[in-house]
């Protein structure tokens, strides 16, 4: 199974950034978007539905704002939309489909840059959202948990981690629930299977950061421990340009 999870910035401007011609030379089973930024009366079908995907859409109640998705090529046999909890849930940040054993997730973590009270919400939404998928493990073991995360874990994944260590994604508490995060069970897989590789997945459009290749990696596949035997391949695709995030591929046995 190959699976692509990329936050698009906008799931119509990719499209007009020729992210469909990208997909189809990728040929993935399953696509994870994050920040769709549309309702699904607005979602490109013509564009992507050629390509083979059904689509699962939660939109978030505020237009034009946030916004997850999975196109999938393989028929799920079960859609979760939300966690159940409706201050994040209606800013749609979750959706899960269910391959046999298998569950795949496309999250959006709230991002803290914008002010103190958005960063709190962040702060609840990670104890909230671990307390979730840990509860979810227990029913579905073989988790998948692709999406914008937000956070940088360690300096190889910031190009400038002295200045940007008071900066929300770089913050010490955030990096700090990241650590109880993956130490609760839930494993990195790029990290793991490229312990020293400094690669990054968003750019600022600030200042050139992008051709400069001053980055950050805070797009993540995290799985558990039993897909571990199962994983095949964790890449960066830094070579798409559809939107300031590039894509990360997993590819896994099953």
């Amino acid at each position: 199974m190959k699976i692509i999870t990329y936050n698009v910035n906008g799931l119509r401007a990719a499209v007009g950034k020729g992210l469909p011609e990208w997909l189809e030379q990728e040929q993935a089973d399953v696509v994870c978007i994050q920040e769709t930024k549309l309702q699904p009366d607005q979602y490109p079908e013509e564009a992507l539905s050629a390509l083979g995907y059904k689509h699962y859409l939660y939109s978030a109640q505020k237009k034009g704002y946030s916004g997850v998705a999975i196109l999938t090529k393989r028929e799920p046999d079960h859609v979760e939309y939300g966690m159940g909890m409706e201050e994040y849930d209606n800013e749609g940040r979750f959706i899960r489909a269910d391959f046999g054993d298998i569950s795949v997730v496309s999250v959006y973590h709230p991002s803290g840059t914008s002010g103190d009270e958005r960063q709190a919400f962040k702060m609840v939404w990670l104890e909230k959202f671990q307390e979730y998928v840990t509860g979810l493990r227990k029913s579905r073991p073989k988790l998948i948990l692709c999406g914008d995360y937000n956070i940088c874990h360690e300096p190889i994944d910031i190009h400038d981690p002295i200045r940007n260590a008071t900066n929300s994604g770089f913050l010490p508490e955030e990096r700090e629930w990241m650590t109880r995060f993956l130490n609760a069970g839930f494993i990195d897989t790029f990290r793991l299977l490229h312990p020293e590789q400094q690669e990054y997945t968003w750019w600022s459009y600030r200042f050139n950061s992008r051709a400069k290749n001053k980055g950050w990696r805070i797009d993540y596949c995290m799985v558990t421990e039993l897909v571990r035997p199962l994983l095949r391949e964790a890449r960066i695709l830094n070579d798409a340009v559809h939107s300031d995030h590039c894509p990360m591929l997993l590819d896994i046995e099953g």
